[in-house]
């Protein structure tokens, strides 16, 4: 089990569209989900691709979408990328993840302790939750928080290569980003995620 979590709450704030750079520099044909908002923003800001799903909407649900394709597609990495919002609505979530033992699967928590979509109104991490601590507690073995850079290179460097399912959090800054909007057209999304996985549409079963 590899549960750290503490976390200084007066220590410095990793940049998130660098982090998101950063970890997924090694990416190679892994599938990553991103939740909604400016998680997905900085997934399209680090490069687009058919292997990237938008969720935009279903607030809380980033984390069931990537475990549903992690076990229909075992031998490709999944990672979701989502913030400390969306995974407080979805925390359920880590219960029948850690039941599942999804060995492909990562998710990541970029953590500014803050609602950014409706306000900047603080979340209950910025009042103690410790969403690491409760991704461990569920059951899930390789649970921490990231803080600084070295903590992030760590990361970045067993993100594609460790038995899942990986959980980690990133403590991030709150300073604001410039746009960067993927596509919002569902169909399209679903449908070039489709045909990377499965390949022409003529190909695929009904």
């Amino acid at each position: 089990m590899n549960a750290t979590s503490s976390y200084d709450r007066s220590g410095p704030r990793l940049q998130r569209r660098a982090a998101v750079a950063r970890i997924l520099q090694a990416r190679g044909d892994a599938l990553v989900v991103a939740g909604l908002g400016s998680a997905a923003y900085d997934l399209y800001a680090a490069g687009d691709t058919p292997l990237n799903f938008y969720l935009w909407g279903a607030m809380g649900g980033a984390a069931m979408l990537g475990l549903g394709l992690a076990l229909a597609q075992p031998q490709r990495r999944v990672v979701v990328l989502t913030g400390d919002g969306e995974m407080l609505m979805g925390l359920g979530s880590l219960a029948t993840i850690a039941a599942a033992r999804p060995a492909n699967l990562a998710l990541i928590v970029l953590d500014n302790e803050h609602y950014g979509e409706t306000g900047m109104q603080p979340s209950a991490s910025a009042r103690g939750a410790d969403l690491a601590g409760i991704a461990a507690s569920a059951g899930v073995g390789n649970a921490r928080t990231v803080h600084n850079e070295a903590a992030l290179d760590a990361l970045a460097d067993e993100l594609f290569s460790a038995s899942g399912p990986l959980f980690a959090v990133i403590k991030i800054a709150t300073d604001p980003n410039p746009p960067s909007l993927p596509p919002r057209d569902g169909p399209l999304l679903r449908s070039r995620l489709r045909s990377a996985l499965l390949g022409p549409a003529e190909n695929q079963a009904a």
